[in-house]
């Protein structure tokens, strides 16, 4: 695995200067630096990371359990044959991740405890200024750079989201956010209450059950979950046929991405067919009345994200008696514990706040084009990833129904391609605008609703840019069609603005 590493900044300069300057050094920042080192070898780039280490979420997050929740095959970069279970620890993904940036020399172009505080776009020169502080020495530095590559996900990594329940200070034992997981946190012989019905919540119960006096899981309404083995059965049997790793690797993600085309496409087709197949599963492991109380959601499938969960792990954990699901509206809090809509109390030593993610935009920072601020709601999205009034910017915003990584990579296709053509132009500058056929089309929130909406996403969906009613200027969510779109993406179309 390989060490974080900081890149010293020349003596006696004051501003340096990149042909690219990604930010983030998680799952997309590291895809992102190993396109531009194997697409873009003549340019030069740099990376900004905040935190001390690579790994963004799985840096982030240190909650007992923390592992991801879509297979690894299809969350791995394509580049990078994965060869351990399909569901991955943070630490084994983290340690994947190292092998990427230590295979490809990648360490030496990343800055870490870098905080970016502003980004300001000068179209008299063309140019990006960054100004960012150290956090070894409080330095201000500041970087200009051609183009900006945002690779630093969706949410903020600094503190999550925790609803504002009555009587919270009143509550005498600790309260907690898996997010900023205390290391010293003592839950041992605890009575514990999780709140949350997600795949932390999913996570953290069966991680810690063995070792509380006992843990309940407080959801308000159930979630989708599937329960399986954590192997893959392909990958099995072509490794029993000593297959190289790179065919298991690309035969293994085909399968699971064309299973996963169909389980979606049937999701919206035959909703109810799937969701007794997807409660099917949960009986395996529990009574027919407590999948009905407790794991039987009022919601269609993949109106929300749906967990894979290791060999039922929490449904174990319950049968076990370990644990317990109460699925119930909090009223207030209470010195001993919560106190329920349906009037009874629950009591607690501890009670952890699995509740999700602060939504942010672009890193949450102070962006502006020509000395105006820049209000990233007023402007409309190019297929999820540009946005009209900003050249020279692309996000990497991943999918919900499919791996965040897949994009990721698409991404990096289409910004090498990109950085290539303006390149063939002579242009310094491109953006994305309205044509001329666009002008009167229908303006909507970033996502339907009615497709995907997950609690943090509607809490920050005002905050998020504009999708009209045309697939070029909405993220469609979609990855089995962007696979083959994206690619064939007309670059000289008249929805990208050149400039000299």
């Amino acid at each position: 695995m390989s060490t974080a590493t900081t890149l010293e900044r020349p003596a006696e300069t004051t501003t340096e200067h990149f042909d690219v300057l990604i930010v983030g050094a998680g799952i997309s920042g590291v895809g992102a630096a190993w396109h531009m080192v194997h697409q873009c070898p003549g340019k030069t780039f740099a990376v900004l990371e905040s935190q001390d280490s690579f790994g963004g979420t799985w840096l982030t997050h240190k909650y007992p359990g923390i592992r991801s929740d879509s297979d690894l095959y299809t969350f791995g970069y394509r580049f990078k044959p994965w060869v351990g279970p399909p569901i991955a620890t943070a630490a084994e993904i983290l340690t994947y991740m190292g092998e990427v940036i230590e295979d490809n020399d990648l360490g030496r172009h990343i800055r870490y405890g870098h905080e970016i505080a502003s980004a300001s776009w000068s179209s008299e020169d063309n140019l990006w200024t960054i100004e960012a502080r150290r956090k070894d020495t409080g330095e201000t530095v500041h970087i200009t750079a051609n183009f900006l590559w945002m690779c630093q996900g969706y949410y903020s990594h600094k503190q999550g989201y925790t609803p504002q329940w009555p009587g919270m200070d009143s509550f005498k034992g600790q309260i907690v956010h898996p997010q900023t997981w205390p290391e010293d946190l003592d839950y041992k012989g605890k009575k514990v209450i999780v709140i949350g019905s997600g795949a932390t919540a999913a996570t953290l119960v069966p991680a810690i059950a063995d070792d509380c006096g006992h843990v309940t899981l407080l959801q308000r309404s159930p979630t989708y979950f599937i329960p399986g083995r954590n192997e893959n059965e392909l990958a099995n049997t072509l490794r029993e046929l000593d297959a190289p790793e790179e065919w298991v690797h690309e035969l293994v993600r085909r399968k699971i991405l064309f299973d996963q085309a169909a389980f979606t496409r049937r999701s919206m087709e035959e909703p109810e067919v799937v969701k007794q197949e997807l409660l099917a599963g949960v009986s395996m492991f529990l009574p027919e009345e407590a999948v009905k109380q407790h794991f039987t959601p009022s919601y269609r499938p993949w109106r929300q994200r749906i967990a894979f969960v290791p060999d039922g792990d929490i449904f174990q954990s319950v049968t076990k008696g370990k644990a317990s699901v109460v699925t119930d509206h909090i009223d207030r809090f209470t010195e001993k514990g919560i106190l329920l809509k349906s009037g009874k109390e629950l009591e607690a030593d501890i009670i952890i706040t699995a509740t999700g993610f602060n939504l942010n935009v672009l890193g949450d920072i102070a962006f502006a084009v020509d000395g105006k601020p820049v209000d990233f709601s007023k402007s409309v999205t190019y297929r999820g990833m540009m946005f009209t009034g900003l050249p020279n910017l692309v996000w990497v915003f991943g999918y919900f129904r499919a791996s965040w990584t897949l994009r990721a990579d698409i991404i990096g296709d289409f910004v090498a391609r990109l950085l290539k053509r303006m390149d063939d132009k002579g242009a310094k500058k491109v953006e994305v605008a309205l044509r001329p056929e666009d002008r009167d089309m229908k303006l909507q929130p970033w996502m339907d609703p009615e497709n995907f909406n997950p609690g943090y996403l509607m809490r920050g969906m005002h905050l998020l840019p504009q999708r009209g009613d045309k697939p070029e200027w909405q993220h469609t969510q979609d990855y089995w069609a962007e696979k083959d779109e994206l690619p064939k993406i007309d670059l000289d179309g008249p929805e990208f603005v050149y400039g000299k």
